[in-house]
């Protein structure tokens, strides 16, 4: 089957270049270059210019180079990749290449791909103190993996269908509520957008405090932190409260195994069976005292990636065992409010009587991803502590966003607007559904969610999901693949009802089976 036809079912959409270096989405290690696009200009040769492709590629690399944009030792993306962004064939790239290394900017290294040279090679600058790439080495804070790298790439490229993104779709976003918002804002006088106070903006913590009561969760203005969003919240507790080494248990998959918050602080995971009631509790005391557990991160309601609710009498089981072991708790709450069917159980944080459950909180999933407001609940001495590392790393969220989410919590609008996304989000969730039951019905199982944004499709066979990813890719399609959320995975995809258009579901999801059908794809 040829990915690029009609035949996928999706058309084939020009895909300008995003990133020359390192853009590979396979997984491959990418070397000495920084994970970060180093070429994110919308740039391809001209065929209507005077001067020949290859000319025109090469001066455009030399002037990088030359600029410094491209430090000695960046590795270029393979071959085959450049040819796709710039729209060249391989024989046109091959002589701008030599070109290149004949002029000394480049080189090829057996099994290391394409290099910049050492700047001393074609230019007077000193590298007595390394180069960039040996500093990149050295950087404490991990990259993400390759192919999240790829996804937060390729989700701003035009024409993919995007059928595991993990927000909603901008016409889901209440653009004119939130310009209501803004107007009262501007209507009366603002005070001086300075520095909030260290805990965030009070009239935002007391908005918060009153949402949390609604959800069965007690917490004071001062037991609350506003954050730049959740992720934010996770990164504050890996700096500030677990010391290097120590060991977190979460459930097996977990959305935290994609990203490297927590281990480039030097924390490592154990992970924790899930079924179909939550996170098996049976194993926790053991596996606490196992690997000497520091912590236990659980997303209880609308799991991601599997969807799974966390029901009552789990909650309970796991509120008894971790307290009679005297285990803390980080609750991720961030699809709490997210129900369709019917409200989840009260959040664990709920059930806490002892203080020992941090809940994380954001507006990212309902109201607004660009607003990047999120808060951390906990006791008093544990928030004024983390409190203290967000001042030490951004002084404090957008005042403005503050203002404005106060106002869409205090004015009625969430609410309103929850009850406006549910019913779309059940529309398109029965959209997917029916073409699950059309096309994977011999390819998957799955279950129907009762609520978030996700269904997590199980194979039949397994698939090297990184070729699938890349199969999927040129096809137009842009996948979450399971083994983002647990490493060993070969049999799983997060697809997601929130983002894609009811057409764009029609269309990638027949592809999709298409694709994985054949075995010769994959």
């Amino acid at each position: 089957m040829n990915l690029n036809s009609s035949r996928s079912g999706v058309p084939q959409a020009h895909t300008p270049p995003q990133n020359i270096v390192n853009s590979a989405p396979s997984g491959v290690p990418l070397g000495n270059a920084p994970p970060a696009a180093y070429f994110q200009e919308d740039w391809r040769p001209d065929p209507a210019s005077p001067l020949p492709l290859h000319v025109q590629i090469s001066s455009c690399f030399s002037a990088r180079i030359s600029s410094g944009a491209w430090p000695a030792g960046m590795k270029l993306a393979p071959q085959r990749e450049l040819c796709r962004l710039l729209g060249v064939n391989r024989s046109t790239l091959m002589t701008a290449l030599g070109t290149l290394a004949g002029q000394g900017l480049i080189e090829g290294r057996r099994g290391g791909g394409t290099r910049v040279t050492a700047a001393d090679n074609h230019s007077n600058n000193s590298t007595a103190h390394g180069s960039w790439s040996d500093y990149l080495e050295e950087g404490t804070h991990y990259p993400n993996l390759p192919a999240v790298q790829a996804i937060n790439r390729l989700e701003f490229e035009p024409g993919l269908i995007r059928l595991g993104t993990g927000e909603p779709a901008p016409e889901l976003l209440p653009g004119e509520a939130m310009t209501r918002v803004l107007a009262e804002l501007a209507s009366r006088p603002l005070p001086p957008l300075a520095y909030e106070e260290p805990l965030g903006n009070a009239g935002l913590r007391s908005a918060v405090s009153r949402q949390l009561l609604k959800q069965g969760i007690q917490a004071e203005p001062g037991s609350i932190l506003i954050t730049s969003g959740a992720l934010q919240g996770l990164q504050l507790i890996a700096l500030g409260l677990l010391p290097r080494s120590s060991t977190i248990l979460l459930e097996r998959p977990s959305y935290l195994y994609s990203i490297h918050a927590f281990q480039s602080a030097g924390i490592k995971f154990s992970g924790l069976q899930v079924d179909e009631s939550g996170m098996v509790v049976s194993r926790l005391a053991a596996e606490t005292l196992r690997t000497r557990a520091a912590m236990l991160y659980t997303i209880p309601s609308f799991h991601n990636p599997t969807g799974i609710v966390m029901d009552e009498t789990r909650r309970q089981e796991l509120m008894a065992v971790s307290g009679g072991i005297g285990l803390p708790i980080l609750e991720d709450g961030a699809y709490q409010e997210l129900w369709l069917d019917a409200p989840p159980p009260l959040p664990l944080k709920a059930l806490d009587r002892e203080g020992r459950v941090l809940h994380l909180g954001t507006l990212s999933k309902a109201a607004s991803p660009g607003l990047r407001i999120g808060w951390i609940v906990g006791p008093e001495p544990v928030i004024r502590r983390l409190a203290d590392i967000k001042m030490q790393t951004d002084y404090g969220a957008s005042s403005l966003s503050q203002m404005a989410a106060a106002r869409w919590l205090d004015g009625g609008y969430h609410e309103e607007h929850l009850a406006l996304l549910r019913s779309r989000l059940r529309e398109r969730r029965a959209l997917m559904l029916q073409l699950l039951d059309a096309h994977f019905s011999g390819l998957a199982t799955w279950s129907a969610p009762a609520g978030g944004f996700y269904i997590w499709l199980s194979l039949h066979r397994p698939l090297p999901l990184r070729r699938l990813f890349e199969s999927a890719r040129r096809a137009g399609l842009l996948l979450n693949t399971g083994d983002l959320y647990d490493r060993g995975d070969s049999r799983h995809l997060r697809l997601s009802y929130a983002y894609a258009s009811p057409d764009e579901l029609q269309r990638g999801l027949p592809a999709l089976a298409a694709i994985i059908r054949e075995p010769v794809n994959v």
